[in-house]
């Protein structure tokens, strides 16, 4: 899957901004963003939902908008929102997906069969799904969206409303998925599942300001991310605010975690500012991780106005 300078414009509002983006096969890509940065949109251009305002998409050889409808039979697409029948069962439910998808009376029944024993729904088949809890609705919401067994699968979302626990099943079921031949596309606010995908990428009002593997992206702070152990971090927080070259300074527990905007000894001028505020820290260096990412790559950029945007 390719888009080259996919825009979304919606009167004077730009939502997508000239985005560039490739899915390798058999991948899970990530899509990380604050909410409006545009990862909702970008997915219903991709699947053939919204016309993009410029820019050429080509999804499973196709183009797109123009063969959305023959792309249609091929993909998967799941909101966070539950999006099926509360006062059905759940066999209803997959026997109502498989006639929308047309499959026959037989392939259905064997496909309907396969997904109730793989998503653990034996003792369910005739609950209701409004009964059902968060997270078995998730389950049931993915059985229903790869019903047809897409190539293509695009995931809204869809761990917003679930516990830790549900969140972690979902996601060992998107991998069983990729590596039967799947190609997922999910978005999330959760770091630790952005940490779990093949690749990831970050939009920041429409804008692709980070793309890459969770270790290239993490590596390319190599030297920016300290950790800082005061007596009094409340207080070393406002100091280290106040330093130049600080990007963020978020506590952890006891530690302050310190993003910087450079490497060139940061350790060194961190201390050095603290030690002048007359405040005594002990500053290392510190691993970076995906949030690090996030925030360097969403906070401080300029708006159209040539404010800087606060993440």
């Amino acid at each position: 899957m390719q888009a080259r300078e996919l825009t979304k414009r919606f009167g004077p509002l730009v939502a997508v901004n000239a985005v560039d983006l490739s899915v390798p096969r058999r991948h899970v890509y990530g899509f990380l963003g604050p909410n409006g940065s545009g990862k909702s949109t970008t997915i219903r251009m991709l699947c053939g939902l919204l016309t993009p305002s410029a820019g050429d998409i080509e999804v499973l050889g196709l183009r797109i908008p123009e063969q959305a409808e023959q792309l249609r039979m091929r993909i998967g697409y799941m909101t966070q929102k539950f999006s099926l029948f509360e006062d059905l069962s759940v066999r209803e439910n997959l026997e109502f997906l498989a006639a929308v998808q047309n499959l026959s009376k037989a392939e259905a029944r064997k496909r309907i069969d396969e997904l109730v024993e793989q998503y653990h729904f034996q003792d369910r088949q005739k609950q209701l799904a409004g009964t059902m809890s968060g997270g078995q609705k998730q389950r049931l919401a993915l059985a229903g969206a790869v019903i047809h067994q897409p190539e293509l699968l695009f995931l809204d979302e869809p761990t917003s409303a679930v516990d830790p626990e549900s969140r972690r099943d979902f996601w060992e079921k998107l991998f069983e998925l990729a590596d039967a031949g799947t190609t997922i596309l999910v978005s999330t606010h959760y770091m630790d599942e952005a940490e779990r995908c093949h690749r990831i990428a970050i939009l920041d009002r429409g804008v692709l300001v980070a793309d890459g593997t969770p270790a290239d992206l993490t590596g390319e702070l190599a030297g920016r991310t300290l950790a800082v152990d005061a007596e009094q971090p409340r207080q070393a927080q406002k100091v280290l605010l106040g330093l130049p070259g600080v990007i963020s300074v978020a506590q952890i527990g006891n530690t302050l975690r310190v993003l910087m905007a450079g490497n060139g000894d940061a350790a060194g001028r961190v201390a050095a500012g603290l030690r002048q505020a007359g405040m005594a820290a002990e500053v290392t260096p510190s691993q970076a991780n995906l949030e690090d990412v996030f925030v360097a790559a969403t906070r401080g950029r300029p708006d159209q106005d040539g404010q800087e945007h606060a993440a």
